[in-house]
């Protein structure tokens, strides 16, 4: 068996306050450790939080390190525990009669510490067959991993973002469900320039395409980790959206994003490099 997989079993019995108590642990050490990551996650916090001092953005790098790492070990009872146990930890709020139209629909999922939580809750516990687009992982345990709790339920169906939007429209229009998270710098190939917190960001326009071309509703779902567990919250539909202007609905979509990031700016993704394309001429903020 992938030793990865046999020790996030037995892992996700361990009680949840000394779990959280082992990633608190291991985030301070990743944090002390991990100088590259480390440095990406202050250039980031540097780049979208000019406001705050160097004390502040430092507070705010060891908080996130933490919660990765509890978010990491997490993962151990989100993918191996019992489905009891699942739905004493995470609470799942908001506008849930979206879920009863039968319209095509995508679920908006920021990078949060806790991304995969929204996902457990759509097709675990709510047992709906959701779509998801995924990167490939260069380890194979990881990989095997990965794939076999996200796909605990039966309900994902999982499209490679190399095999391009077709398999993603035929989904839609088969009332399967999309989870997308496009706030990520995969290149300019393809992508806009629109600003993430004032910083120039390669911004794929991948929502208001599939919404467009899928005919589909864009509700956000965003999963905070909370000392119980998760808490994870639906919105409403947008409004008036897709709209004729792809420019303004993806600097929508990167607001909407940064609007949730700035309740605790420490639960998003930080240790990614989400300006690592930068406009012609301009000098990378990564060291």
């Amino acid at each position: 068996m992938n030793p990865l997989i046999l020790f996030m079993r037995l892992l996700a019995y361990v009680p949840l306050p000394l779990l959280r108590a082992l990633g608190n642990g291991l985030g301070m050490v990743l944090y002390a450790l991990a100088r590259r990551r480390r440095g990406i996650v202050q250039a980031n916090l540097a780049a979208c939080f000019t406001h705050l001092d160097a004390a502040q953005r430092n507070t705010i790098a060891r908080r996130h390190f933490r919660l990765f790492a509890q978010s990491l070990l997490d993962r151990s009872w989100l993918w191996h525990a019992p489905v009891a146990l699942l739905r004493k930890r995470i609470r799942f709020e908001g506008a849930l009669v979206e879920l009863d139209n039968p319209q095509p629909l995508i679920f908006l999922a920021p990078h949060m510490v806790g991304l995969d939580v929204g996902g457990v809750v759509l097709t675990e516990l709510q047992q709906i067959t959701t779509a998801c687009i995924y990167v490939p992982l260069s380890n194979v345990w990881a990989e095997q991993w990965m794939v076999q709790g996200r796909n605990r339920s039966g309900h994902v169906y999982s499209i490679a973002r190399k095999d391009g939007p077709q398999p993603v429209l035929r989904g839609l229009r088969k009332g399967i469900r999309l989870h997308l998270s496009p706030d990520m710098d995969f290149g300019a190939d393809g992508a806009l320039w629109v600003p993430f917190f004032g910083v120039p960001a390669a911004t794929v326009p991948a929502l208001a395409r599939f919404a467009k071309l899928g005919r589909a509703r864009v509700c956000t779902l965003v999963s905070r980790l909370v000392p119980g567990g998760y808490e994870v919250r639906l919105s409403a539909a947008w409004d008036d959206f897709p709209s004729e202007d792809l420019h303004a609905d993806t600097l929508r979509m990167n607001q909407s994003i940064e609007h949730w990031i700035d309740q605790d700016p420490a639960q998003y993704y930080w240790v990614h490099k989400r300006f690592k394309t930068r406009p012609s001429g301009a000098a990378s903020i990564y060291r």
